[in-house]
């Protein structure tokens, strides 16, 4: 027994090892991670182990309403809630989708402008570039951050089936990038997992951060649209009551005014040229606008 216990206690040690190994490789995370992640990966590494009852069974399902349902993204969306009762914050349904439905956090991180398609090619609106570069994301060529959601599906449909959250990357010695992940449901417990960015299983990233613009064209909704039709406005070429965050008919028309008289290619689909030009053209404005760079008042005396 006592030779037992030793072996086991090795085994803990030698995985224990690995495990530091492995996370002092971690790539650096490109932008800053916010402290309400840190605390989520804490909560959600506390978990690891946890494993589901009979039937099924899961208190993370139960927190959802349906204690016998599949419960990737139950364990998730539980994982945040207790972050926001613990510490005061509301991620919820702000930073991250309260769900459980196939494709509905994936839809939620699009609405929210804040989704990067493995392949770079987001479908119903178009390819995507990483903010101020010139270029298409390829394949695999987003690196996920602490914290990101992971989107998965196993069928041809491309139908979302399974996700799991980002704690760190790695980069291996042929280039190759590994993600290591906090997941539930698989297959009937918590656990962490390793992918590669180049997994075709991969449909895209919910991100923390905004990282990424995108083709957008007649008929798409969401906070991009939105973003998109501010700057028009700013410019002069749509109405301020045309603000809606639909890609619809007035907004349409602006951008093929837009590309007409810059002597763009004609779509009427704000492309990467398209917004490319539009956001020089504000920064300009703005950099010429003296109301921009007024101080308010309540921030003076920080200047005295």
């Amino acid at each position: 027994m006592k030779r037992l216990i030793a072996s086991v206690l090795l085994l803990c040690l030698m995985a224990s090892v690995c495990l530091a190994e492995s996370k002092e490789d971690a790539l650096r995370p490109q932008w800053l991670v916010p402290e309400y992640v840190t605390q989520l990966l804490d909560v959600a590494r506390g978990e690891i182990g946890y494993k589901e009852g009979s039937h099924g069974y899961s208190k993370y399902g139960e927190y959802w309403g349906d204690g016998y349902a599949q419960w990737c993204a139950e364990y998730l969306c539980w994982c945040v809630d207790q972050v926001d009762k613990t510490h005061g914050t509301q991620l919820l349904k702000n930073v991250y989708p309260l769900y459980s439905g196939q494709n509905t956090g994936m839809r939620w991180f699009i609405k929210e402008g804040r989704w990067v398609a493995r392949n770079g090619n987001l479908d119903e609106w178009g390819y995507q570039w990483f903010k101020g570069k010139d270029h298409f994301i390829t394949a695999g060529e987003y690196i996920p951050q602490p914290g990101d959601w992971v989107f998965f599906s196993w069928t041809s449909d491309g139908n979302t089936s399974h996700v799991a959250m980002v704690e760190y990357a790695v980069q291996n010695q042929d280039g190759s990038i590994t993600i290591h992940c906090l997941e539930g449901n698989n297959p009937d417990r918590v656990a962490r997992v390793a992918y590669s960015t180049g997994d075709k299983k991969i449909l895209g990233y919910g991100t923390v951060h905004d990282v990424a613009d995108w083709t957008m064209r007649f008929g798409n909704t969401g906070k991009k649209v939105t973003e998109l039709q501010e700057k028009l406005v700013y410019l002069g070429w749509l109405s301020a009551d045309n603000v809606t965050g639909h890609y619809g008919v007035n907004t349409q028309d602006a951008i093929t005014r837009f590309q007409t008289a810059y002597n763009l290619k004609v779509l009427g689909i704000a492309n990467i040229e398209t917004q490319t030009l539009i956001n020089r053209l504000v920064d300009e404005k703005r950099y010429q606008d003296p109301d921009a760079w007024s101080v308010p008042e309540e921030d003076e005396d920080f200047f005295e």
